[in-house]
């Protein structure tokens, strides 16, 4: 039986989210989804980033297509499904921290869909992202046709979700899906989980605000963000992040965040 332990820890300030498994065919795993939620809901001042991982030869290779059609209800299914992996996307969204993607082999349907709702994916020379939803007759999840849009244009979107594209990582990386690609496969995790570390020790405060200002961009006027902006560096400036930060810049020193975010 499989515990919450296997789909979540804490390292070094970084809360690792494990979403597929090999034992699982590397396809979306809703005990690491359930376990991630919890970790979501629950994270403390000791998190800085959270890094989305699978465990196996894909990062996700997509839903489960036996365990639909073993479903005596396909619809109600499904529609359970979605609902739960809605849930943690929702979650990820809201979270006050970045979230790094490490997306090794195979990205497929909902797996594609959770690289891009991550705010920085790393790849590697194999990685491949295709929809996967049109090859089974079924409309995509996840959050994939709110974000994919906003990563590569709708028009661009349209025909990677209509044609069932499968991008390698070069492509995807072009298209401002993977924001990096590793020279080789085997360094995709390390990578990721380095970055991903990195991001934990920064300025906590003012990654919480970046996010929150990307997320309303999307319906915001330009007057209206403007006025966000203002409100947010304004707050930032009189924060001990951002007192921390000015003050290290005047000293000519490396800033130290630990212990003001």
């Amino acid at each position: 039986m499989s515990t919450e332990a296997e789909y979540v820890r804490i390292d070094d300030g970084v809360l690792e989210i494990t979403l597929s498994t090999a034992a699982k065919g590397t396809s979306l795993d809703f005990a690491g989804v359930a376990a991630g939620t919890a970790a979501l809901a629950e994270l403390g001042a000791d998190i800085g980033a959270v890094l989305l991982t699978g465990a196996g030869p894909n990062f996700c290779a997509g839903g489960d297509i036996r365990d639909f059609a073993a479903a005596q209800d396909r619809s109600a299914h499904l529609y359970q499904l979605a609902d739960t992996l809605h849930i943690f996307v929702r979650a990820l969204d809201s979270a006050p921290v970045p979230v790094v993607a490490a997306v090794h082999g195979w990205a497929a349907g909902a797996g594609m869909s959770l690289v891009c709702a991550a705010d920085i994916a790393v790849g590697g020379p194999g990685t491949r992202l295709r929809p996967a939803y049109p090859g089974v007759g079924l409309s995509p999840d996840g959050g994939m046709s709110w974000t994919l849009p906003r990563l590569v244009g709708a028009a661009k979107a349209r025909e990677i979700l209509l044609t069932d594209a499968v991008l390698d990582a070069a492509e995807a990386q072009r298209l401002g899906i993977l924001a990096r690609l590793t020279e080789n496969d085997e360094a995709v995790l390390d990578n990721a989980r380095a970055l991903a570390r990195t991001l934990a020790r920064g300025p906590r405060a003012s990654y919480t605000s970046i996010r929150a200002l990307l997320s309303r961009s999307a319906t915001a006027t330009l007057g209206e963000q403007l006025d966000a902006e203002r409100d947010a560096i304004g707050a930032a400036a009189g924060s001990p992040t951002g007192r921390e930060g000015v003050d290290a810049f005047l000293a000519k020193r490396a800033p130290d965040y630990s212990g003001l975010n």
